[in-house]
C-alpha cells in the first residue's frame, strides 16, 4: 500500500498524526489479553488530503456533531450510532484509548502480560509474557480466568474481558491493581496484579535441532516487518523456515507487506476495495524465494497475519499448517469526532492474490494440525527438498 490514498487520513487527528486504513478492530477475540489491539493500519503520506466521511461514517459523524451541539457526549452518541449500523468491526475510542492504541502499535502496552481466548464459554489463558506481572504471579498457559475485580467472565466476549483487565472502562492505567479469579484443575484462587507499562519483542527466532529456523511473529507492530526480513537473511544455508503466525491478531498492514517481501521477489500481496474502488498491495523485490517455508496458523491468526498467509500460499511460496484462521478481512477508515474521539468503520474488504475473500471465512490450512503443529511443520519441511 503506497500510503498516498486520500481516504487514509481522518479529518483531523490529535497531535497531527496521520492515521490510516484499519484491517481489524481493536481487542477482538483472540487478541492479546491486556496486550495489543488487533488493528491493521498503515501511515498515510504527509500532506494527504483529509477524507470526507463516507457511508455510515457520515451517520456516526452526524450523531456526534448533534450530541456536541446539544451538550451531550459525542463519544456515547457515536457508539450508539455504531451499534445501530450493524458494522461488526466498528470501534469508537476516547482520546485516551486511542493514545493507548497507538502506543500498542509501537510495541508498548499497559496490561498484566497474559493472552487469552474463549473456549466453550470460558476464558482460558493461552500465553504469559516473560517478566510480566502475570508471570511473576505464577499464572500459566491453560489456567482458566474466572473473574476480574469480582466480575465473572464466563460467557463474556474476550473484548470485554480485555477491557476489564486493562481498566479501560474505569480509566485505570499503569500502576493500578486488578484482582483476578483463577482456576487450575481443582485449585481455585485469586491474584492481585499491578498493571504495568510493558514492551515486547513481537518477532522471536529460534533454531531447532532439525535445521529448522522458527520465526515467530506475535503481532505486526512497528518495525516487525524489517525484523522478519533480517531474520530470514540470517537463516543458515540449507535450513528450512517455519513462519509461526499462531495467535497473531494482526497489526500494521505495511509491516505485513514488508514481511511478505522477505519471502517474495516482488509481486502481488493482496487487493482491497474501498467503497468499490479496487487497490493493491505489492511486495518489494529481492526476497528469499528458495528456502523451504511452512506457515503455522490457528484460530488466533487474524487480519494482517491472514493477509500474509494468503499471499504466501497463493503465490506458491509456503505450505500452510495448523487450523482454520479467524476470518477478519475488512478495511476500516478512521474519522475524528468533535470531542477528539475516533471512530473506525468498515469501508471495504481485502482479498488474497487468487481473489479469495477472508472476512467471515478465514483460511483453511493445507494440512490440518493442532497440538503437534510444529512437529508436523518439521515433517513437511523435511520433504520440501532441503
Amino acid at each position: 500500500m503506497s500510503g498516498r490514498d486520500p481516504f487514509c487520513q481522518p479529518r483531523r487527528i490529535r497531535r497531527g498524526a496521520a492515521l490510516t486504513l484499519v484491517f481489524a478492530s481493536v481487542l477482538v477475540a483472540g487478541a492479546a489479553t491486556g496486550n495489543l489491539p488487533g488493528a491493521d493500519r498503515e501511515p498515510a503520506a504527509d500532506g494527504a488530503h483529509p477524507a470526507a466521511p463516507v457511508g455510515h461514517h457520515a451517520d456516526v459523524a452526524r450523531a456526534a456533531e448533534e450530541a456536541a451541539a446539544d451538550g451531550t457526549s459525542p463519544l456515547e452518541a457515536a457508539r450508539r450510532a455504531v451499534s445501530r449500523s450493524g458494522d461488526r468491526w466498528a470501534a469508537v475510542y476516547s482520546p485516551g484509548e486511542y493514545e493507548e492504541f497507538e502506543d500498542a502499535l509501537d510495541g508498548q502496552y499497559t496490561g498484566v502480560g497474559l493472552w487469552a481466548r474463549e473456549r466453550d464459554g470460558r476464558i482460558e489463558v493461552t500465553k504469559v509474557g516473560g517478566g510480566t506481572p502475570a508471570a511473576e504471579a505464577g499464572i500459566r498457559a491453560g489456567d482458566r480466568l474466572r473473574s476480574v475485580d469480582g466480575e465473572p467472565v464466563d460467557g463474556r466476549a474476550v473484548t470485554e474481558v480485555v477491557a476489564l483487565l486493562r481498566g479501560d472502562t474505569t480509566g485505570e492505567s499503569a500502576g493500578t491493581t486488578v484482582r483476578l479469579g483463577l482456576e487450575r484443575g481443582t485449585r481455585a484462587w485469586s491474584e492481585t496484579l499491578r498493571r504495568a507499562r510493558l514492551s515486547r519483542d513481537t518477532v522471536t527466532v529460534r533454531e531447532l535441532a532439525s535445521r529448522v529456523c522458527v520465526i515467530k511473529v506475535g503481532a505486526f507492530t512497528k518495525g516487525s516487518g524489517d525484523q522478519v526480513r533480517t531474520a530470514v537473511r540470517r537463516v543458515p544455508a540449507g535450513s528450512g523456515i517455519v513462519l509461526d503466525l499462531r495467535g497473531n491478531p494482526g497489526g500494521l498492514v505495511a509491516e505485513a507487506v514488508t514481511a511478505a517481501s522477505a519471502f517474495l521477489d516482488g509481486g502481488l500481496v493482496a487487493t482491497y476495495d474501498v467503497d468499490g474502488e479496487q487497490r493493491a498491495l505489492h511486495a518489494e523485490p529481492g526476497g528469499d524465494t528458495t528456502s523451504p517455508l511452512v506457515a503455522l496458523v490457528d484460530g488466533g491468526t487474524m487480519s494482517a497475519a491472514e493477509l500474509l498467509t494468503g499471499a504466501l500460499r497463493d503465490r506458491g511460496r509456503a505450505v500452510v499448517v495448523g487450523s482454520r484462521t479467524f476470518g477478519k478481512g475488512s478495511v476500516q477508515m478512521p474519522t475524528e469526532l468533535p470531542d477528539g474521539s475516533v471512530a473506525e468503520l468498515t469501508v471495504g474488504h481485502y482479498r488474497t492474490p487468487s481473489g479469495r475473500g477472508v472476512d467471515g471465512h478465514g483460511l483453511t490450512p493445507d494440512l490440518e494440525a493442532d497440538d503437534q503443529a510444529l512437529q508436523r511443520a518439521e515433517t513437511v519441511l523435511s520433504g520440501l527438498g532441503r
